[in-house]
């Protein structure tokens, strides 16, 4: 039987920054993917977007790896030509009475590492002259990235470094091998191999795959909910250069404008939660009527914008910890401190801004892992 040092499973942005990351400190990584090409579930059906670091609770890892992954993926999208623009986004609110969101805002973000700008309406319209609002806060290190782009760059640099990365390899079960695991794979071309380290980054599916390794603790595997979101693209040119948010609203950050590396716009998410938790069986169809709600919200921040202008485009969903009118759930990333079992790093919970955080997700991981290569 082959054996390697870390097996990681799913090929989305996170789990191939995590074999770049665990490659290039000289582990011998194989990657198992379930689908027949790379990120082809929630790392594909995203915004795109380079958040700031604005929304998350000071002190979580939402906002320290959403800051530190912003810094590290504006560096590494520069250096390896990956296309991308900090393009700036814009707070809006829409009336005087939304401006009491400001404070709170600013001063969570502030906590966070991030400075926004206080623009009166006449400042805001100057930067965006289709805007309605009364005034808005102005993010400048938000931006946009082409993330299909971005996960070709970190798969090339992952094999570089000597990761392999094997698809259609469904994880079916694994099972405890003195302090590592013995890995079997479903598939045409299944396998089974041991690994010293197990890393579950497979998203949508890590509870999933957490049950199917004998050995580790059920308790330790949190409930998942999933949250789907649709969006809506502009048949026509967009009027605006940067994205919109409008303030948030009780349950989300409210119906966002955001812009694609073309300049089209696109409008979303909005939020259903699936009463059936079982990823295999999403329908990722967006509804037409949708289109009705979508509109009157962006009317709110763009006016005029015109009856039958939205097209349905895609839809994503979203790994969440937390269910309806529940707290925010924070990511986890837990390592054998946090559960007992060695050789072994769960990832749960990994929505957004997992993009953003990707490459600061990959260190944390590596520092678990450790940067001194094991033998098999």
């Amino acid at each position: 039987m082959d054996s390697v040092d870390c097996l990681v499973v799913g090929a989305g942005v996170v789990g191939l920054a995590v074999a770049k990351a665990l490659a290039e400190a000289g582990r011998e990584v194989v990657v198992a993917e379930r689908e027949t090409l790379i990120g082809s579930g929630t790392s594909a059906r995203n915004s795109e977007v380079i958040h700031a670091g604005i929304y998350y609770a000071p002190g979580s890892l939402k906002a320290t790896l959403c800051v530190e992954g912003s810094r590290r993926l504006y560096a590494y999208c520069t250096e390896r030509g990956v296309p991308h623009r900090r393009c700036g986004k814009l707070i809006v609110a829409t009336r005087d009475e939304d401006r009491v969101w400001f404070d709170s805002i600013s001063a969570r973000a502030e906590a966070c590492g991030v400075r926004l700008a206080l623009l009166e309406r006449d400042e805001a319209l100057r930067l965006e002259p289709a805007l309605a609002c009364s005034a808005a806060l102005w993010s400048a290190s938000t931006g946009i990235v082409d993330s299909h782009a971005f996960m070709t760059a970190l798969l090339g640099d992952a094999e570089r470094a000597g990761a392999v990365l094997a698809l259609q390899s469904p994880l079916v079960e694994a099972r405890r091998d003195g302090d590592g695991w013995i890995v079997a794979t479903g598939g045409v071309e299944g396998f089974e191999l041991r690994c010293r380290w197990l890393v579950n980054c497979a998203g949508l599916f890590a509870q999933d795959v957490a049950s199917r390794m004998r050995g580790f603790p059920s308790a330790a595997i949190p409930r998942l909910h999933l949250a789907k979101g649709h969006y809506f693209s502009l048949r026509q040119r967009s009027p605006f250069q940067r994205l919109v948010y409008p303030t948030p609203s009780v349950g989300g950050l409210g119906t966002h404008l955001t812009l694609d590396l073309g300049g089209a716009a696109r409008f979303g998410p909005d939020v259903e939660w699936l009463a059936d938790a079982d990823p295999s069986h999403i329908d990722y169809a967006v509804d037409p009527s949708r289109a009705a709600a979508f509109a009157a919200d962006i009317r709110r921040y763009w006016p005029r914008l015109e009856d039958n202008a939205l097209q349905p485009a895609y839809s994503g969903v979203r790994p969440k910890l937390s269910g309806p009118g529940e707290p925010a759930a924070d990511f986890r990333i837990d390592g054998p401190e946090a559960h007992g079992v060695p050789g072994t790093v769960q990832l749960f919970g990994i929505e957004s801004p997992g993009l953003t955080s990707s490459l600061a997700i990959a260190a944390r991981v590596a520092g678990i892992v450790g940067g001194v290569p094991v033998g098999g």
